[in-house]
């Protein structure tokens, strides 16, 4: 069943039917600012960070579903309704939601009246703008009553839903015009407050949510609004809320236009107040004036639909596959943006509160991104790399706000280091910046520790190399990228933390995922480090990457399959010898993307096995068969029932590894198919199993095993987007930056003809034809330059400024 329907003109998901099976949201803001949008009005927003700078309140797994949010509430004679449907839920005569690129519109009518809203959060700006359309299509005059509301955040989220003995007391609110600013806690330490305004004179307002809504009344009943006159309430302490008054009158034809603005001010220590206990209100009124009439709201978001278009305009394919075009030039993309901001901070799946920038999460989305706005993805290297140690471990995570690590959960995941040799790597093949090498970068924030980023990359590779077990593979430590599968913690605590307790000393346990990470990236540092003159560096490098390879055929394979550990006592994990978790698709992904053992037909074994025992209808299951009892040894992955999260669940994000793995053996028929099985356009009439947005990837999806195969978990902020990316165009379209040129190898379903892509690479603008007329799946025949023929299938820099043509032909 279908909720709705792709608009790709306009690259906006149109929303039909507001009841979807779970609520399918948008994010607005680039930057700095941001909010979270549902189909139905609910979500929240924040400055920077979701816990710390929260300005707006959101109550994650609530009943109802998806209450509380940026509510409109219109007074029709007798009739309440919402343009969002909620909170009223009253029966729409329309209604329609498009979620677009940073913005989101509503478009529902009732009664002879139809309401539109749009909202976004302009460019370099530090407010959400909601422009609200109000137009009588009825034959008689209509007097309406409008009344908006929002529900202040107290700015820190974890204490704003724990500290109620303070908070009930601290709201502070001021009122002046048609502007309601919050000030709770301004007086003391804060330098910063928000405001939420109308561009109208109001004729009332209220602060005060329990005088709004009545004590015992959910938001699908306000007191005020069923009353149809606001009570001016001015809050003092409690639950401060923003709420404007307007009554608004309309001819038949007639509409009227109101501007909202959520808005968010930092001022100086010395600037904070225009007189005693009177906030300083000059920033605010600046801001309010940019946007105070439709015609500059609308330039706004003109600008902000160019500012998308050229985004957008970087990579675009012509394929001839409806599904795969608007993934690959509209959603794909645009959901690595968003995960590149937030990481894994703030979804409807992510509260905000316990997650920050993970130091693994950040590398990687990076790879999606980093072809967008490559100067951001430089400074969100230097980031990452300063909250590492000068032994090559680092914080697991840190905020965005101070960009410091989070000690609370601190490091000791041992394949984070690795992903740091990723995210350069790839910045330096996208934008030939070598630079960033040179910059000097903190170790754990201290700037008296700084050293040239490369030696954070050199702490990154030997941290492997130092930490090494039994069987010579690297140690796990508290896990690896499956954070599931915990080795060394041995709880029976059900207080204690899987990933952040070790209950038995971690010298034992060994990854073979991090071994085949470990090849992959290790040649990527000998690569570099030849690249740049460090020849000695690199063959000292490579006999440690050399060793790995041979360690992982020695002691790391199965038969048929590379095993997936060694845990505490020295056992084999993912192996045939297991009565559970015989098979695990991580390390199949990374030692046949190291292509480790492919001249004996290793590579080739494991791609089979995961054929034949993690392949489903819905894609390919992490581990099988499931785990169906807890084994203490092995951690979180034994204690979720069988096919769901890391226990046989479908890991999106790990899918396009095995999608890789497949174009390293040149079966392009099976990584595409693989690559259709989870892409989120592909399952649009599957909607009502598979839950989530049918536009973004999510993070799970239940497995063969689950007691319901097919139905998604945890939208939007996954890792899953920047690789199905990264593996559709850089692996199976094959269009891959590499140091020196533009590398174009395509390995596609036999039975395409071929496709067109536009690629802007370093400057120029490659448009590119691929022909495929033998109808194969890899090999270039021939490459052709502007009219001229190129040997291999590397394209030297071409003269930045200018498009340069070139036809690929496929062949033996």
């Amino acid at each position: 069943m279908k909720y709705g329907h792709f608009d790709d003109a306009n690259r906006e998901y149109v929303i039909t039917n507001p009841k979807t099976p779970y609520p399918w949201i948008n994010y607005l803001g680039n930057e700095d600012f941001f909010s979270l949008t549902s189909n139905t009005g609910g979500g929240y927003t924040f400055y920077k960070d979701a816990k710390f700078r929260r300005l707006t309140r959101y109550r994650y797994n609530n009943v109802p579903v998806d209450d509380g949010g940026k509510y409109f509430y219109i007074k029709d004679g007798d009739t309440v309704w919402s343009p969002g449907w909620k909170p009223m839920k009253t029966d729409l005569d329309s209604y329609e939601c498009r979620h677009g690129m940073s913005y989101t519109k509503f478009k529902s009518a009732k009664n002879g009246v139809q309401a539109q809203i749009l909202q976004f959060i302009p460019l370099g700006f530090w407010g959400e703008i909601q422009k609200v359309s109000l137009k009588n299509t009825s034959s008689e005059v209509k007097k309406l009553k409008l009344f908006s509301f929002i529900e202040f955040a107290l700015w820190n989220a974890e204490d704003d839903m724990t500290n109620f003995q303070r908070n009930f007391n601290t709201g502070e609110v001021e009122i002046q015009d048609s502007v309601i600013y919050h000030k709770t806690e301004f007086k003391e330490r804060r330098n910063h407050y928000s405001f939420y305004s109308v561009n109208q004179p109001i004729q009332g307002f209220d602060t005060d949510r329990e005088s709004f809504l009545g004590l015992y009344n959910g938001f699908d009943n306000p007191d005020v609004v069923n009353a149809g006159k606001p009570k001016n309430t001015e809050a003092h302490g409690w639950s401060p809320i923003a709420s404007h008054y307007i009554e608004v009158e309309l001819q038949p034809g007639e509409s009227k236009e109101f501007i909202y603005m959520l808005g968010y001010v930092e001022v100086d220590a010395d600037n904070k107040w225009e007189s005693k206990s009177v906030i300083n209100k000059k920033p605010a009124k600046a801001m309010i004036a940019k946007f105070d009439t439709v015609e500059k709201v609308d330039a706004a978001y003109n600008d902000l639909k160019a500012y998308w278009d050229n985004l957008l305009g970087k990579i675009n394919i012509q394929s001839g596959e409806e599904k795969l075009d608007r993934m690959v030039n509209i959603w794909n993309q645009y959901q690595c943006m968003v995960t590149f901001n937030m990481s894994r901070s703030a979804s409807f799946f992510e509260s905000g509160i316990g997650r920050g920038m993970g130091f693994r999460d950040s590398n990687q989305d990076l790879i999606g991104f980093v072809h967008q706005i490559p100067e951001r993805a430089r400074e969100r290297i230097f980031d990452i790399a300063s909250t590492q140690f000068e032994d090559g471990s680092c914080y697991h995570q840190y905020q965005p706000l101070t960009k410091k690590g989070n000690a609370a959960i601190g490091g000791d995941f041992n394949d984070d280091p690795l992903w740091l040799i990723l995210s350069t790597s790839e910045y330096i093949k996208e934008t030939g910046d070598f630079s960033l090498l040179d910059e000097m970068v903190p170790f754990d924030n201290d700037a008296s520790r700084a050293k040239p980023h490369f030696d954070h990359l050199k702490a990154s590779f030997y941290h492997v190399v130092n930490n090494l077990g039994p069987h010579k593979l690297p140690l796990i430590g508290r896990a690896d990228w499956n954070d599931c599968l915990n080795l060394n913690c041995f709880s029976n605590d059900p207080n204690e933390s899987f990933q952040t307790t070790g209950n038995k000393k971690g010298d034992t346990a060994e990854s073979l995922m991090i071994a085949g990470l470990f090849v992959v990236y290790g040649k990527e540092y000998v690569k570099l480090c030849n690249r740049i003159g460090k020849n000695e560096e690199a063959a000292e490098a490579e006999v440690h990457v050399n060793n790995m390879i041979e360690a992982v055929k020695s002691h790391g394979w199965d038969g048929d399959w590379y095993l997936r550990a060694y845990d505490y006592y020295g056992k084999k994990i993912g192996s045939n010898e297991n009565e559970e978790g015989k098979i695990f698709i991580e390390s199949q992904g990374w030692c046949t993307m190291a292509e480790i053992g492919k001249e004996e037909g290793l590579v080739e074994k494991s791609l089979n096995s995961v054929k034949e025992h993690l392949d489903c209808e819905y894609g390919i299951v992490l581990n099988s068969p499931a785990f169906t009892k807890y084994y203490i040894e092995y951690g979180e992955i034994s204690t979720y029932p069988a096919g769901y999260k890391e226990n046989g669940g479908i890991f999106c994000h790990n899918n396009p590894w095995i999608m890789i793995g497949e174009t390293m053996i040149g079966r392009g028929d099976a990584a595409y198919d693989y690559y259709t099985k989870i892409a989120p356009s592909f399952l649009e009439e599957i909607s009502e199993l598979h839950k989530v947005e049918p536009y973004v990837y999510c993070q799970m999806i239940a497995g063969k095993e689950a007691f319901k195969p097919g139905e998604a978990k945890n939208s939007w902020l996954s890792g899953t987007a920047s690789w199905n990316f990264y593996a559709i165009t850089q692996y199976i379209l094959g269009v891959k930056p590499d140091y020196d040129g533009l590398s174009i190898n395509p390995c596609i379903p036999s039975k395409w003809d071929g496709f067109k892509m536009t690629r802007e690479f370093r400057g120029a603008t490659y448009s590119i034809e691929v022909l495929n007329p033998d109808h194969i799946s890899k090999g270039v025949k021939q490459l052709i330059v502007n009219g001229e023929i190129v040997n291999g299938t590397v394209i030297p820099i071409l003269e930045k400024g200018k498009t340069h043509t070139v036809k690929v032909v496929m062949g033996k």
